[in-house]
């Protein structure tokens, strides 16, 4: 009788334990997008996207470079992503601590937004989106001389379509010519 008392309890942990998510959508002059952000995973990382998004920092802001298959002839582990968000260096708050994929588990797969930096230690507002998957931005890989990758903090979950789109804009070098333009970064939930 014990036995059969015990084995629902038992069943309720051996489900899998749902993440805490927020999800953010990206208003931009070519459509709209929904991000998923996984502060369980990238606390930190989060927490300094999500402090831009409820100041409206990001508000008029845009993508503003692509890193295509084209336009890195000048850097042998080429990347395919989109960069948006550069909040005017006044207004940015301090630089965030790095946390790397081999901490964090979240990889750079297709649809990936993640930080943008120079040094480890340095990111503030500015991320990207990956188009395909791109494990050389990961802990270990070679597109950064020092290893410790980038940090991944969520994934796009609805409008990849759109993000597809603006990674096909015209650019002149890696600058998309015309810029395209962030409307907005809300909260959803």
């Amino acid at each position: 009788m014990k036995y059969f008392l015990l084995t629902p309890f038992l069943f309720l942990f051996l489900l899998p334990v749902k993440k805490h998510t927020v999800k953010c959508e990206i208003k931009t002059s070519l459509g709209d997008f929904v991000v998923e952000l996984i502060p369980d995973n990238a606390p930190l990382t989060c927490d300094n996207f999500l402090k831009y998004v409820d100041a409206g920092l990001y508000d008029n802001t845009d993508f503003f470079r692509v890193q295509n298959l084209q336009n890195q002839n000048d850097r042998p582990v080429k990347i395919e992503v989109i960069q948006g968000g550069k909040v005017d260096s006044l207004k940015s708050f301090p630089p965030i601590h790095h946390e790397n994929t081999s901490v964090t588990k979240l990889l750079h797969k297709d649809g990936v937004i993640s930080m943008a930096r120079g040094d480890t230690g340095t990111a503030t507002s500015s991320f990207f989106i990956c188009i395909h998957d791109q494990p050389e931005l990961d802990f270990g890989g070679k597109r950064n001389p020092d290893g410790q990758g980038f940090a991944a903090f969520g994934k796009v979950v609805e409008g990849m379509d759109v993000v597809r789109n603006i990674y096909k804009q015209p650019f002149n070098g890696q600058l998309f010519d015309p810029k395209i333009i962030i409307y907005s970064i809300r909260r959803k939930s």
